[in-house]
């Protein structure tokens, strides 16, 4: 990736964004999803502890695999396994939703290879018929295979075998749960790069489905490629070339992404872990296309601290919670139920400053990419007293009101104050949301040259 400033191409992607946001084609989901992926179904040591710690996050989507060799142990027999619908009833009762990964082949159909001959889809479309049909209404969404470009991102035809399979199986999935959603793609960050995502596009894959689903990790990038802020310009052009391909906004999902915390190549400490995972999930919402963030995964999959799979958890393998789980326990009622209303003057290449509203409050969330640094900050009509803040930093302290104050002048129409800036993102009230901020429900077609 280029060095370039901050956010340059996210103008021109919202534009195309709003110009074809009310494509009458696809219905819209209510409200951001903010999701984890987890192994726990197929765990034998599956903790009651965890559904709650997953509300307690404000996580409202757990994504797990639907294994086709678990349902079909013995050939053309299908069962599911009894632990399962005791896992989505807990998972129930806590109010999460389920994302069922539909995949990973199976021994008695092709030595478990990918279905891509005719007798092959015609197994994997049975399993896919029997977990559609049992359970009806239990799923929010399905996603047909998990990462299917990941040995051979540049083979047209894996993914013209890959339509097939995904048009047969949305098909199969609406005749017996109309009201679930289907996602295609799990594309891989190289299939991204090398254009998969954009072939399976142009061949008409939302046709079939209501969403394409992304893995883009840029962990093991270089230095500066690797932060959310280049990440999310990265995704800024991935979004308008796929929507432009496709004639109207491709609602995109990313339903893996994460940096993991490790003592390795591509690692990061657990402290940045959290600054970027709060990072990050600001930026999403930017992007009026990205409709949901899945952070992989929920708890890390084993305990050696040198080990890249081990670290991505937001607990560690035994439910003791990270810094990401605090820091999303925090901000999680923001990023998923606020507005992103524009970029507030100051942001720069050092400094990133969003504004987000509901009903009641404007807020302003900002950090430093940099060093740490004082900057100032404007309102029209800030709350009386000291600033109203919180620091992601320190999440266990909630909302506060700092030393800091505001200072109006009577003369002046805006009120200002100076913060301190870090890694981590900085939350302060604005006050009463600005007159027109969230006028028809779009606040994220605003980008940052529009609001200055």
């Amino acid at each position: 990736m280029g060095k370039r400033l901050p956010f340059a191409r996210l103008a021109s992607t919202l534009v195309l964004s709003g110009l074809l946001l009310h494509s009458p084609t696809r219905a819209a989901e209510d409200s951001f999803i903010l999701g984890v992926c987890s192994h726990d179904l197929h765990l034998r040591d599956r903790s009651a502890q965890a559904p709650s710690l997953l509300a307690a996050a404000g996580i409202g989507s757990v994504r797990t695999d639907a294994h086709w060799a678990f349902l079909e142990r013995t050939r053309d027999r299908l069962v599911v396994e009894p632990h399962w619908n005791d896992y989505l009833a807990r998972n129930e009762a806590q109010g999460l939703s389920t994302l069922f990964i539909l995949g990973y082949g199976n021994q008695h159909h092709g030595d478990g290879q990918k279905p891509r001959s005719e007798p092959l889809r015609a197994a994997f479309n049975r399993y896919v018929g029997f977990v559609a049909e049992q359970f009806h209404g239990r799923v929010r969404h399905y996603e047909v295979w998990n990462e299917w470009d990941q040995e051979a991102p540049d083979d047209v035809q894996l993914a013209q075998d890959y339509l097939r399979l995904v048009a047969d199986a949305a098909g199969i999935i609406r005749q017996h749960d109309p009201a679930a959603k289907v996602l295609a793609g799990a594309v891989t960050t190289a299939g991204i790069e090398s254009g998969f995502a954009l072939r399976l596009v142009e061949s008409g894959v939302m046709q079939s489905v209501d969403g394409l689903s992304l893995h883009p990790y840029v962990h093991c990038r270089g230095e500066g490629d690797n932060t959310p802020e280049a990440w999310i310009e990265w995704l800024a052009d991935v979004d308008l070339q796929l929507s432009a391909a496709a004639g109207e906004p491709v609602p995109l999902y990313l339903t893996e992404m994460a940096w993991p915390a490790h003592r390795g190549a591509c690692g990061i400490d657990e402290e940045l872990q959290a600054a970027y995972l709060a990072r990050s999930l600001f930026l999403s919402r930017t992007l009026p296309n990205i409709r949901g963030y899945w952070w992989y995964d929920f708890r890390n999959d084993g305990t050696d601290p040198r080990e890249r799979e081990h670290n991505f958890g937001l607990l560690r393998q035994n439910l003791e919670k990270k810094p990401a789980y605090e820091v999303l326990a925090a901000i999680s009622p923001i990023v998923r139920d606020y507005a992103f209303v524009g970029y507030a003057d100051g942001s720069s290449t050092n400094v990133v400053m969003l504004r987000f509203a509901n009903a009641e409050e404007e807020l302003l969330v900002a950090w430093s990419t940099g060093k740490a640094r004082t900057v100032r900050i404007d309102s029209a009509s800030p709350p009386p007293g000291p600033l109203e803040q919180l620091d992601t930093a320190k999440p266990e302290l909630g909302r506060f009101r700092s030393g800091e104050g505001w200072s109006c002048l009577e003369s002046a129409d805006i009120c200002t104050a100076q913060i301190e800036l870090g890694a981590f993102p900085r939350i302060v009230r604005l006050g009463a949301p600005s007159p027109g901020a969230l006028a028809a429900h779009e606040p994220h077609l605003t980008s940052r040259r529009d609001s200055r």
